[in-house]
Formats: structure tokens, C-alpha cells, sequence
């Protein structure tokens, strides 16, 4: 019989050490360092976890449970290989290979600090000798595993949404949360007066979760709403789509027909392939702003929209200079277009009356999905989703349509809504 247990372990160690190694002399030390990151944090929590469910399970849930892992860890071990030539792939490899994978992957980097939070307890239980306690324990410990599992459906839903809210001149000094309006499903019945009805697409991070035949169904929705504009706020792609030229130019054909309504600007991996990311505006026609400004005559009025290059350096100063560059048009509405959210706090107040922003993914992790606005970034220097305001100035932060780094979204959908503005 195969001894599952020791080839997963065996595996586990050979690509921890192995595939950081071969990425460093195939492609370079920066996927080696990413690889070697993503193995740490990831695969002790999965090691011990394996472990400790299989001496709960009964001997043929065991053996199950050990082709389970073992499947996991091959099809990890083939995903992280496979980056190394990055490129597109089919769907038969991103449900077979991808999605197995990154599942696997989440719930080990998820289970890591859960079980040092639950470790104290365990050693507890032991030195008083309550052992009987164990079993459920080792349930309780494996949480993460059962949470990566069902975030796949997180991630890969589409909830179509519109988000509803004002304008103000007013606000508080400092950086607060405010409330939106959200329909969901059905479209909300028409204001009276007519609102500035925008498309956001942020973070598409076209790879193994967001193919290209999706992107393009979800954009061609989007398009159907009949938006009034169209803000592309950057990170396009990943690093299989980076290796596949093209495929960015095909997943936004949709936007062809409207692309005199679009704009778009570069976020922090758009720099990572800028030519890739220019020829595809190009060829569907849409500006690209790069430290510039495009006006547009809408239904609800005119708007100047501002594209920022991202940057991570002197961003005060970098805004600051940009926003003297353009100064604000008489009777237009003043929209920036600023990849990164925190660079917010870099921006001269009251000198922009919109901010739209994406990067954070929605903070990716935490309980938006009922209905709460907490994520692993609440409390800290990023906006994660959702309305802002200081002073006269509003930031909304897209949750994004796709998702890159950590391999999951949990709890935190993605977003795929039109913005009904009412202007002050």
C-alpha cells in the first residue's frame, strides 16, 4: 500500500527546499524569494495539521485523508514550478492544478498563526490531563482548512451590485469611514435627480482565478448597465498573465464600443509589464493616464478626471505637483484616480472632490460577506473598501474584480458594481 503520510511529508520538504532553488537559477531571486515566503508561512501549518487529523480518523478516513493532502501538495508543487515560466492557462490545469493548489496554500498560511493562538491551550489540556478534550480540538485547530475550502466559493462568485451615495462639501478632519447605499440583484428605482453613473474595474489580476473568458463575460455585464464612465484603476495582471501577450487586450474587448467613456491608469504590478499594459489600452483605445488629466461631457454633467502614476516614494509631494499641473476646471467635477488608497492621506485637502482607488483587494480577508465592514486592514493606514470622507474630499476603494498574492479571498467578495454619484 502507498504510504501516503511520508510522500506528503517527503514532498512537502523537497518543494520547500526545491522549487525556491530552481526558481533562483531559472528565473531569479525575486520569485525565489516570493516561493521560499509563500512555502514558510504556508506549509508547517499544513504539516502539523495532516498530522494531527489523520491520528483523529478512522484508518480508511485516514487513508483518504491522506490522498487529500498528498493530491494537494503535487498539485502545489506543480503550480509554484509552473510560475517559474509563467504563462495562461487552460481551464483543465486551473481546477485540476490552480485552485487545488491556492486552496491548499491558503489554509496553510491561515493555519500557521491559528494554531500558535491555540497552541498555549493545547499544552494546557495535556498537563492537566485532559486528553478527552483533544479530538474536538484538533476540529477546532483545523478551522483554517475548512474556511480555505469554502472561500473558494468567495472567490470566484461575482455579486453585481449598485452603490449608491453623495457628494458633500462638508466631511470630518479626519480620515472616517462614511455609509453607501448597496442594491443588490435588482436595479434600485431612478432618483429624481440624474446621478453620475460610473464602472470601476480595479485589480482583474488576470490569472489562475480570473481567466480571460471571464473577465470578459463580467466586463461585458458591466457594460450593459450603460455607465456613464469607465475607470480602469490598475493591476491588470499576474504573473501568467505577464507571460501571455495579449490576453489583456482580449479580456477588455467588451470596452471596445465605449471606449471614448473609458480611462485608465497604472497601479504597482503594472509596472512590472508596462509595454504589456499600454498595447492593450491602445488597441481597444482607451487613454491611459499617466500623470495626466482627460476631460469628459457626461449626462449628469462635466468631469475632470486626474490619473496618477503609482509611486511609493514622496507622495505628497508627488500629488501635490500633479494637482498644481491640473488645476481644477470651473463647473466640472474634480475625480482623481489614485491606484493606492493610503496615498489619500498624501493628498492636499479638499483639493479633489473623488477619490477612486482599488489595490487592497477589500482587505481580501474578513467579514464583509455579512454584512460587516471589518478585514484585516481595518484599523490600519489603508482604506480597505467602501466610502471615505475628509473634509470636502470622498475616496471610495473598490474590493477589486480579481486577486494576487494571497491566493484566496475569505470573506471579502468580489466587486462588480455601478457607482450612482449624486453631486453636490
Amino acid at each position: 500500500m502507498i504510504d501516503a503520510p511520508q510522500i506528503f511529508q517527503a514532498l512537502a520538504f523537497a518543494t520547500w527546499m526545491g522549487i525556491p532553488l530552481y526558481a533562483a537559477i531559472r528565473r531569479g531571486r525575486f520569485y525565489a524569494t516570493f516561493a521560499a515566503i509563500i512555502l514558510t508561512f504556508s506549509l508547517p501549518g499544513a504539516l502539523v495539521l495532516h498530522s494531527r487529523l489523520r491520528d483523529l480518523a478512522a484508518p480508511g478516513v485516514a487513508f483518504a485523508l491522506d490522498l487529500l493532502f498528498l493530491y494537494s501538495m503535487v498539485a502545489a508543487t506543480i503550480q509554484f514550478a509552473h510560475l517559474v515560466h509563467a504563462r495562461m492557462r487552460g481551464s483543465v490545469f486551473r481546477w485540476l492544478v490552480s485552485v487545488p493548489a491556492q486552496t491548499f496554500i491558503a489554509g496553510g498560511m491561515l493555519s500557521g498563526p491559528w494554531l500558535l493562538l491555540l497552541f498555549p491551550l493545547r499544552l494546557a489540556f495535556q498537563a492537566f490531563g485532559w486528553t478527552g478534550i483533544l479530538p474536538g480540538w484538533t476540529l477546532v485547530e483545523a478551522l483554517p482548512l475548512f474556511v480555505a475550502a469554502i472561500s473558494i466559493a468567495t472567490s470566484m462568485s461575482t455579486r453585481s451590485e449598485t452603490v449608491r451615495f453623495r457628494l458633500s462639501r462638508e466631511g470630518p478632519p479626519e480620515i472616517r469611514r462614511v455609509p453607501v447605499e448597496r442594491f443588490r440583484g435588482a436595479e434600485p428605482k431612478p432618483l429624481v435627480e440624474r446621478p453620475l453613473r460610473i464602472v470601476q474595474l480595479s485589480d482583474t489580476h488576470l490569472g489562475p482565478w480570473k481567466s480571460v473568458s471571464r473577465l470578459r463575460r463580467q466586463i461585458e455585464r458591466l457594460v450593459d448597465r450603460d455607465p456613464d464612465l469607465v475607470a480602469l484603476t490598475g493591476d491588470f495582471l499576474t504573473m501568467e498573465s505577464m507571460g501571455s501577450p495579449g490576453c489583456l487586450q482580449e479580456a477588455l474587448a467588451p470596452l471596445r464600443p465605449i471606449a471614448n467613456r473609458c480611462v485608465a491608469i497604472f497601479g504597482n504590478h503594472d509596472h512590472e509589464a508596462p509595454d504589456h499594459v499600454r498595447e492593450a489600452m491602445k488597441a481597444i483605445g482607451i487613454p491611459l493616464l499617466i500623470d495626466d488629466e482627460l476631460c469628459f461631457g457626461t449626462p449628469a454633467g462635466r468631469v475632470q478626471v486626474i490619473g496618477a502614476d503609482y509611486v511609493h516614494r514622496d507622495r505628497r509631494k508627488h500629488l501635490a505637483a500633479l494637482l498644481e499641473r491640473f488645476p481644477r476646471r470651473m463647473d466640472h467635477l474634480r475625480l482623481l484616480l489614485l491606484h493606492d488608497p493610503a496615498a489619500f492621506h498624501a493628498l492636499p485637502e479638499d483639493e479633489v472632490d473623488l477619490v477612486l482607488s482599488g489595490h487592497t483587494h477589500g482587505g481580501q480577508v474578513g467579514l464583509v460577506s455579512l454584512g460587516i465592514d471589518w478585514t484585516v486592514l481595518s484599523g490600519t493606514r489603508w482604506p480597505d473598501q467602501g466610502l471615505f470622507a475628509r473634509g470636502a474630499s470622498r475616496l471610495y476603494v473598490h474590493r477589486g474584480t480579481g486577486f494576487y498574492g494571497f491566493p484566496l479571498r475569505v470573506g471579502v467578495p468580489a466587486e462588480f458594481s455601478v457607482l450612482e454619484i449624486i453631486l453636490a
